[in-house]
C-alpha cells in the first residue's frame, strides 16, 4: 500500500462522510474559529473532549471518535483558533463550553493539548469545569523545550520555518509501518495549518509557563505515555508522575508521538478504562443503556491485568 494510506483508508473516509465538522465562533473576534466534531449521544452532558498537539487538527482523533461513539460515548474532537497566550486560550475554551452548554467535561489532551487541558483545569479550579484528565505524551512545564527565549518570535517566522521546527520533533528513529503511516498523516495535517495557526500553537507550546498542581489535585488523572522514542524526554515524563502521584498510568510499549493513530486499539481501551470510573454517575460520558453488566466485568478484568503489568 502507498504511504499516507490513512487519508485514503475506508475508516477515515467513513468518518469524514458521517461526522460533520462544525465551526463555532465564541469570541468577539470573528477570525477566531473553533472547528469541532461532536459525535455520539447528545443527551450526555459530560462528554470526552480531545485536544490535539501542535501539528494536529481535530480529525487526528478519528479512530477514537469512531470506536468510542460505537460503544455509546459522546466524544468531541476540536482544534483551537489562533490564541497567543494560555489565559486567552482558557477564556475562549470556557466560552466554547458555555456555548455547547457543557458544565463539566472530561479532557483528553495530546502533548500541547494535554498542557492546555491542565492549564484550563487550573484556570477553572474555583468553579470546576474539568471532571477528569487523560494526558497523552504530555508535559507540565514548557521550559522542557528550551525554547522559551524564541517563543516571542514565532509570529515573525514564515510557514516553512515553523513546519521545520515542528517536524524536528517527529520521530527520527526506526518506526513500524503503522507508525510511519501515522507520521505521514500528521505531516499532511501540518500542511493544512496556516502560518498564524502554527505560530500561535508553537507560542503556546513554548512560552514560559507551568502547571500549579495544588489547583487540580482532586481531579482524576490518567497519564498515558509510550516507552519508545517520542518528543518527550524521560525527565519530562518523570516530572508528570511526580506532579500526579495518584494518577493511573497507561503505558504503551510503542507508539511514538501519535499513539492515538498508530496504536488506537490500546489507546481506546485505556480511554474506556479511565471513563469506567464515572459510569453510573451524572458525569458518565456513556449512554447508560449501552453499559451491560458483562461488559463492565470484562473491563474490570482488563483493568486488573494492566495494573498487574505495572
Amino acid at each position: 500500500l502507498i504511504m499516507g494510506e490513512i487519508k485514503v483508508s475506508p475508516d477515515y473516509n467513513w468518518f469524514r462522510s458521517t461526522v460533520p465538522l462544525k465551526k463555532i465562533i465564541v469570541d468577539d473576534d470573528d477570525s477566531k474559529i473553533w472547528s469541532l466534531y461532536d459525535a455520539g449521544p447528545r443527551n450526555i452532558r459530560c462528554p470526552l473532549i480531545f485536544l490535539p498537539p501542535v501539528s494536529g487538527t481535530a480529525d487526528v482523533f478519528f479512530r477514537q471518535i469512531l470506536a468510542l461513539t460505537g460503544w455509546g460515548y459522546r466524544v468531541i474532537a476540536l482544534q483551537y483558533p489562533v490564541y497567543w497566550d494560555h489565559l486567552e486560550f482558557c477564556d475562549g475554551f470556557r466560552k466554547l463550553l458555555d456555548h455547547l452548554q457543557l458544565d463539566k467535561v472530561h479532557l483528553f489532551g495530546a502533548s500541547l493539548g494535554g498542557f492546555l487541558a491542565q492549564k484550563f483545569a487550573e484556570y477553572t479550579h474555583k468553579s470546576p469545569r474539568v471532571h477528569s484528565l487523560i494526558l497523552c505524551n504530555s508535559f507540565s512545564d514548557t521550559s522542557i523545550f528550551n525554547q522559551t527565549w524564541t517563543a516571542n518570535s514565532f509570529w515573525l517566522m514564515p510557514s516553512f520555518m515553523l513546519k521545520k521546527i515542528v517536524l524536528g520533533n517527529f520521530s527520527s528513529g526506526p518506526v513500524d509501518p503503522m507508525m510511519a503511516d501515522a507520521i505521514d498523516f500528521m505531516v499532511d495535517r501540518l500542511e493544512s495549518l496556516g502560518q498564524s495557526e502554527l505560530a500561535s500553537r508553537l507560542t503556546l507550546n513554548c512560552q514560559n509557563s507551568y502547571v500549579e498542581p495544588h489547583k487540580i489535585r482532586d481531579i482524576p488523572v490518567t497519564i498515558m505515555d509510550v516507552f519508545d522514542q517520542s518528543a518527550l524526554s524521560t525527565e519530562a515524563k518523570e516530572e508528570m508522575y511526580k506532579l500526579y502521584p495518584n494518577a493511573r498510568r497507561a503505558h504503551l510499549k510503542t507508539g511514538g508521538n501519535f499513539p492515538y493513530l498508530c496504536r488506537s486499539a490500546e489507546v481506546n481501551l485505556y480511554v474506556q478504562i479511565h471513563l469506567l470510573q464515572f459510569h453510573g454517575t451524572k458525569y458518565a460520558a456513556i449512554d447508560p443503556s449501552m453499559v451491560s453488566a458483562e461488559e463492565l466485568e470484562v473491563q474490570k478484568g482488563n483493568l486488573s491485568i494492566s495494573q498487574e503489568e505495572q
